[in-house]
């Protein structure tokens, strides 16, 4: 029992020489460093903040010059008194100067105002005017203050504690080459610096949180609109399944029944008859397996999910329907109707479908007028509503509307516009090419 306590003693000493061995290159990663952090501008002040920190340092130069009164054994020493007192003036603008240089490079500024700190307490035989109540001049504690505050915005909280430890280090050296007559107390500048420290790390630690927040927002904002899309392009893909499937199931049939429209068909025909038959059930079968795991847990009964998807034929039926909620609708057809693609003719009835819904929901009141034109390898779509005529009540969430406007006119290699209008309606224009027989080349223009 003792060996193993004996054993643990061992380690934990172990642990602390390591720990104390990483303490200098701990604090060399930490606080040896140049590099450039500046300090950002606030949201409503600006660069304000900056400006002030620039005049307070300036002002505490002049107060901290006024601090110090070089005192020699010898007064009859002129030359040494001047050249004590340019070297003190010289630290005290380059502590100055390091709460301005803290603003963009904050750890090199505190590694300034520390030495010129200390070198200011220690150089010659200076003393401080004032009842020496504290380590260093009045002024020179308010700018070395400043100068931990503005690190403890940008650095991590263990460095500017490690930065708060070696200032006091560098105060309690500084007291070691004090006058005999005077020993002031450290007590009010670490209470002074601590305070700075504290303060500053609780800013950027609730600056950083904010940053966090609105970056995890801006990734739920990125996540929900990529599961809407995915939800609308499944949506899309459920309902085109149902065209390709009919057109699959089309072609099995047609080659099923062939042979017997031909009068003594050859076995070479029958055989591949046979093979395009065998192909397109297999290809029918694979279709549905694929595209039979878009359908949610909660998809609609067998009847409905299974019934004939809508085309252009059906307008007046879904216009009478609009009509029925109070809203004034006026169709108009130009151009000579013809049978449509089913893709085309199905995302044709959807996307006046949902700008018909966008209507009802954002524009109550307001006249709805649908064109639809035929044209030479295209169908035209616009729909306009005029102004509503009363506030629209609050949508219950973001519906996927544009969004599958966008996808279904893509889709087919087709253009969409969408925006307001300026009698302050609302324009939904769909260009659909009905030239199927090729894919739409990126970038390329519908027909």
């Amino acid at each position: 029992m003792r060996h193993v306590s004996e054993g643990g003693g061992t380690r934990g000493g172990l642990r602390l020489r390591e720990a104390v061995r990483a303490v200098p290159r701990t604090l060399r990663e930490d606080l040896w460093t140049v590099a450039r952090d500046p300090l950002p501008s606030l949201r409503w002040l600006g660069r304000l903040p900056h400006a002030h920190a620039v005049l307070f340092a300036v002002l505490m130069g002049l107060a901290n010059v006024n601090q110090y009164e070089p005192q020699f054994e010898s007064p009859t020493a002129p030359a040494a008194t001047t050249a004590v007192a340019t070297a003190v003036t010289l630290l005290v603008v380059l502590q100055s100067g390091a709460a301005v240089l803290a603003l963009s490079r904050p750890v090199p500024a505190w590694w300034l105002s520390t030495l010129a700190l200390f070198l200011a307490r220690t150089v010659g035989e200076t003393k401080i005017s004032h009842a020496p109540l504290w380590s260093w001049s009045f002024p020179g504690i308010a700018l070395h203050t400043l100068v931990l505050f503005l690190l403890a915005l940008r650095v991590r909280p263990r460095v500017a504690a490690e930065a708060l430890g070696l200032t006091l280090l560098s105060g309690l050296a500084a007291l070691a080459f004090a006058a005999p007559g005077q020993q002031p107390s450290l007590l009010q500048d670490a209470v002074t610096c601590t305070t700075a420290v504290v303060v500053g790390a609780s800013l950027r630690g609730r600056r950083v949180a904010r940053s966090q927040l609105v970056e995890q927002e801006v990734r739920t904002a990125d996540e929900r609109a990529r599961r809407t899309l995915l939800e609308e392009r499944n949506r899309i893909a459920r309902e085109l399944h149902d065209v390709v499937a009919h057109h699959m199931s089309v072609i099995s049939i047609q080659a099923q029944v062939a042979p017997h429209l031909v009068k003594d068909p050859t076995d070479e025909l029958k055989e591949n008859l046979a093979g395009i038959r065998e192909n397109a059930v297999e290809a029918l079968t694979e279709l549905r397996r694929v595209l039979g795991v878009l359908r949610s847990e909660d998809a609609p009964s067998d009847g409905v999910r299974h019934a004939p998807q809508p085309t252009l034929g059906r307008l007046d039926e879904l216009v009478g329907k609009v009509r029925g909620t109070g809203l004034a609708v006026n169709t108009e057809t130009t151009g000579e109707p013809r049978p449509l693609p089913p893709g085309v003719d199905l995302s044709a009835f959807r996307i006046v479908q949902e700008a018909l819904s966008n209507a009802m929901r954002h524009a109550p009141g307001a006249a709805v007028r649908v064109d639809i034109g035929y044209r030479s390898g295209g169908l035209t779509l616009r729909v306009t509503n005029s102004a509503p005529d009363r506030p629209a009540p609050p949508s219950p969430g973001a519906g996927h509307g544009l969004l599958g406007m966008h996808e279904r006119t893509a889709m087919l290699g087709g253009e969409l516009a969408t925006g307001p209008t300026p009698d302050g309606g609302y324009e939904v224009t769909a260009i659909l090419p009905t030239d199927t027989t090729k894919p739409a080349e990126p970038g390329e223009d519908a027909p």
